[in-house]
């Protein structure tokens, strides 16, 4: 018992350090007021000896705190940001001199008019504040707040909570992550262990309800094991060099070949197990007389099954990291993890459920060899993003989908008995004596000869916008039906207007390959430089629209697909605007003259990314992509925010949004 407490508080301490809790605490709340308006108030308190650094900008240093609304929420801002609170001038080595103001509270307003029904006010608010070493530090979190108006149309009230915006999108990986541990749990490297394990928590416990108890802590340990991983693989090393690492070729070419490892492993290459001494060390101070010796059972269960489990784990981690930043990991393999332990818990609570409890058998191996296939389909995703960072043009889209489809195909035809591989077990046989498959899997035969069928299309130019988020971009595709349409930047792509201002030169031959195929099938003509662009934008008098975007964004690949694809989106985003896609991971070295220290990213600029990132930055204070920013032909903002991407949102909400900007725009000449 000594030792479990002492483990727990070495825990308790590691977590402590870990999430790096902010020294400012905040708290939003909503005052409603009459006329459809509320006023939301921001309150920022620090603990003692931080000094909150206030809202007024000063000259070359950028640590003011800002708040800054999206594009939904932006319209009903009528006033300016208030401020309010005691304050006193900054002190510390380089900063007296600035006249700093420092807050021990600060209080932000508001307000929101012209709530007609339902509004979800959101924002970023990012927030610098002085530590107790004397150092400036910067804290970014999201503001999300549900304003609904009363049926009287007297008042508004406010939902209790405060989430991220993004917190909705976080379901998603969560259900990703419990569906993966509950299939998990279905491998043969945990399902085999499972009734020995379960019934020797029962026997050896002195009570039935003892052995509940023991097996309901063993399935807690397997959880907190692997939110653990999820902790390590985020907020530990940093949001910003997990951003860096993510994207990065080297690492997502070793993720390729983890994959293609364990995808050879699932179809019964060899066998694939972390070392012996690890699991005897681990089973040697398991026991069932401590809550030590069960935290040790579990971790020896984690360890055995590794090579059923890695992949999931590796999967899961990559995946929500790209997606949703130091948060996903964390929330992907918590539910991974509760997903493996649940079953546990549900034999603990019944264990007549035991008897029904077969051990491995041939089903299992089918499922080994179907995510074999699975995974080395995903690997290609990730030997894609290496192709198009490095500019190899080995694994271009119509080379991608002919591999995806034999995967596929191939998969149809284990799934029907037709191939079979080292650990397959004989079909079953029917009265007859003759072979025969389940329905479940003529079902799932089916399911992935139609996938196959559906890719064929996208060999000569189809979009397949059920998978476009994942395929490489349509100007790598070496053929496609409507060919001229596929062409590199041509006079025929130039109206007589545009014709006044310089093509696209800079960036193209390396970067036209990525242009999504809704701008290839409108001939929207896209620009890879901000000074290029806003030079065609003086030149046109138009307003620019600036798409910080990324090589290997996910979700930029499906806004583009989404919206884009939209005529009356298409259309105005050709007539009205220019376009300048502006990739953030683009690591094309920049000149030396363009070399510089950016102190928005605290580093050195070195990439063409690392500008397109200072630049974003600079413009809306964050670095999330996709992000639309529009600016006039001086470069000013014409809009407060970026416009970012929101699974619920659809084409129509960024047309309007792309006329509001378009009104602004000629309001401003």
């Amino acid at each position: 018992m000594r030792t479990f407490l002492l483990s727990l508080s070495l825990s308790g301490i590691f977590f402590t350090s870990a999430a790096q809790i902010s020294p400012v605490k905040v708290t939003t709340t909503v005052i409603a007021s009459n006329n459809n308006a509320s006023q939301i108030s921001i309150q920022l308190i620090a603990s003692k000896g931080v000094k909150i650094i206030g809202t007024t900008p000063i000259p070359n240093l950028p640590v003011n705190t800002t708040l800054m609304w999206d594009s939904s929420t932006a319209t009903h801002i009528k006033h300016t940001l208030q401020a309010s609170g005691n304050n006193k001038v900054l002190k510390g080595e380089g900063y007296t001199q600035y006249n700093i103001a420092g807050y021990d509270t600060l209080v932000l307003t508001q307000i929101i008019a012209n709530i007609t029904d339902t509004l979800r006010a959101k924002g970023i608010l990012n927030y610098n504040y002085q530590d107790t070493d004397g150092g400036i530090k910067s804290e970014e979190i999201t503001i999300s707040k549900q304003i609904i108006k009363s049926e009287s149309n007297k008042s508004t009230h406010l939902s209790n909570s405060t989430k991220n915006y993004a917190y909705n999108s976080l379901w998603a990986i969560f259900i990703a992550g419990l569906g993966a541990g509950l299939i998990a749990f279905a491998t043969p490297c945990v399902y085999a262990l499972v009734p020995v394990t379960v019934s020797m928590f029962l026997k050896k416990s002195k009570t039935p309800a003892e052995g509940k108890r023991n097996v309901f802590f063993y399935a807690i340990c397997i959880t907190l094991i692997y939110t653990l991983v999820g902790l390590l693989t985020g907020p530990v090393l940093g949001n910003n060099f997990m951003n860096w690492l993510s994207t990065h070729w080297v690492f997502n070419l070793a993720i390729f070949i983890l994959f293609v490892i364990f995808g050879l492993s699932f179809l019964g290459a060899y066998d694939i197990n972390l070392p012996n001494s690890w699991a005897n060390k681990m089973d040697s101070k398991a026991n069932t007389k401590s809550y030590a010796g069960i935290f040790f059972m579990a971790l020896t269960l984690v360890i055995v099954s590794f090579s059923c489990t890695g992949i999931f784990v590796a999967s899961l981690t990559t995946t929500a990291l790209q997606l949703f930043g130091t948060k996903g990991p964390i929330v992907g393999m918590f539910a991974f993890g509760l997903g493996l332990a649940a079953p546990f818990m549900l034999l603990g609570a019944y264990p007549k459920l035991l008897t029904a409890l077969t051990k491995s058998g041939g089903w299992q191996n089918n499922l080994k060899v179907t995510l074999g296939f699975l995974e080395l389909a995903l690997a290609l995703k990730f030997l894609s993003n290496v192709d198009l960072d490095r500019q190899w043009g080995l694994l271009n889209r119509d080379v991608f989908l002919v591999l995806w489809i034999v995967l596929f195909g191939l998969l149809g035809l284990y799934l029907l008995g037709k191939l079979t591989f080292k650990h397959d077990s004989e079909l079953p046989k029917n009265d007859f004596e003759l072979p025969y498959i389940s329905v479940t899997k003529l079902m799932l035969a089916i399911t992935s000869f139609a996938f196959a069928l559906y890719l064929v299309p996208g060999l000569w130019g189809a979009p397949l916008q059920a998978v476009s988020a994942f395929t490489p971009p349509m100007g790598t595709q070496a053929f496609v039906l409507n060919s001229a349409s596929a062409n590199a930047f041509t006079e025929s792509n130039i109206t007589k207007s545009e014709a006044q201002a310089m093509p696209p030169n800079k960036h193209v031959a390396k970067l036209k390959r990525l242009e999504p195929l809704a701008a290839i099938q409108n001939k929207l003509t896209l620009y890879y430089d901000y000074n290029e662009a806003l030079a065609a934008a003086k030149a046109l008098n138009k307003p620019l629209m600036l798409d910080f975007t990324g090589i290997q964004c996910v979700n930029c690949r499906k806004f583009e697909a989404a919206i884009w694809a939209n005529k009356n989106v298409a259309s105005s985003m050709k007539n009205d605007f220019i376009i300048a896609s502006l990739y953030t991971d683009y690591n094309e070295e920049l000149n030396d003259a363009e070399k510089k220290y950016s102190p928005l990213l605290k580093s050195n600029m070195e990439t063409v990314g690392d500008y397109n990132e200072d630049l974003q930055l600079s413009l809306i204070n964050t670095a999330a992509q996709p992000n639309y920013v529009f600016v006039s032909p001086t470069g000013k903002l014409l809009f407060p925010t970026g416009y970012g991407y929101e699974p619920s949102e659809n084409a129509t909400a960024f047309f309007e949004h792309l006329q509001k900007i378009k009104s602004a725009f000629a309001a401003s000449q």
